[in-house]
């Protein structure tokens, strides 16, 4: 496995105690084209064994959009064929394997295509709020979910955790852990971590005034997401298996799979799509003998391509006053075995 960060990074402590930390997987294609439940397992166990005792939630969830998918109606946290070691293993047992801490699932899915309004305006509904107008660089209505977990508590994706009798939000309880899978992706060329935020979107709303979500990852519309929503605390890629035949993702059989056995992390999401794409989807491909590999190339920066619009997303994030980077030489990049 490995781990990427950039350079002059503060080293702080990605989650304390009592946070809130929502695991945003893919749910929305199943055999190797969900995020491995193992690595969900592990990473949910890593947060439990909290040095100080966790005594907050983890919320593993995605929106599969309702529509499309495996299932032709978009995402699942209970497929019967997964990604992991044993395929029954889905993300809903896993929640349910640790009983003894707070630990569920939300597919936003049933609520992508309701609206609603932030706590503070007086709406509990859980639903998804549509902020503002279409962005004029990107052309994203930007939307976001907002939603009562398991255990009772109000979460806002984007302003926190809502206290109902102070009437406020903690922003800082809020952490988002961002796990997509590496693979090929027949529009946009590679999906990882910028184009995952597809998932925290809802194509359908955004669709409706006139921003579809999905449309907009070519002009970066993903980074608008993450930069006008809430940024990753950290992303981590699963490369366990990988779909490297270019063009023929997101959907990935089992037979179709080749297995890398990596994972790669970073608090930058640019520069991980980079990287990961760089150093193990080319490479996966060329191993397999497939040929042209410009559309998962990060420095093809041709229009449309995937370096175009990784470029794009990254001016998004960085104009936000985020970190981000496509400089190979600026990246420090560790690795474990």
């Amino acid at each position: 496995m490995g781990c990427l960060s950039t350079p002059k990074t503060t080293r702080l402590a990605l989650l304390a105690k009592n946070d809130i930390v929502i695991i945003k997987v893919n749910s929305q294609w199943d055999e190797r084209g969900g995020t491995n439940t193992d690595l969900v397992k592990a990473l949910v166990q890593a947060i439990v064994d909290h040095p100080q005792g966790f005594m907050g939630e983890v919320v593993i969830a995605d929106n599969g959009q309702a529509q499309y998918g495996s299932t032709g109606k978009g995402g699942s946290l209970s497929y019967v064929r997964n990604n992991a070691k044993d395929t029954s293993q889905s993300v809903q047992m896993v929640a349910d394997s640790f009983s003894s801490y707070k630990v569920s699932t939300y597919l936003w899915d049933t609520i992508t295509n309701k609206r609603v309004n932030e706590y503070e305006e007086g709406d509990p509904q859980d639903g998804y709020v549509v902020e503002g107008s279409l962005d004029p660089e990107t052309g994203l209505v930007v939307t976001y979910p907002k939603f009562k977990t398991k255990y009772g508590t109000n979460v806002s994706f984007k302003l926190g955790i809502w206290d109902s009798a102070n009437k406020t939000y903690d922003s800082n309880k809020l952490k988002v852990i961002n796990v997509p899978v590496l693979k090929s992706h027949g529009g946009y060329g590679v999906t990882a971590s910028v184009k995952h935020y597809m998932g925290v979107a809802s194509d359908k709303l955004s669709k409706e005034m006139g921003g579809r979500a999905h449309n907009s990852v070519g002009s970066g519309g993903m980074g608008t997401e993450m930069a006008q929503t809430r940024f990753p605390a950290l992303n981590i890629i699963d490369a366990i298996w990988v779909n490297a035949n270019p063009g023929h993702g997101p959907s990935t059989s089992y037979s179709e799979a080749t297995k890398i056995g990596v994972i790669v992390a970073s608090t930058d999401p640019i520069a991980l799509d980079y990287w990961a794409a760089k150093k193990i989807l080319m490479p996966a491909a060329r191993a397999k003998g497939y040929g042209d590999l410009s559309s998962i190339d990060p420095d093809n920066s041709s229009p449309g391509s995937f370096g175009d619009w990784l470029r794009l997303s990254m001016e998004e994030v960085r104009k936000a006053g985020f970190r981000a980077m496509v400089d190979e030489d600026s990246m420090n990049v560790f690795i474990a075995q």
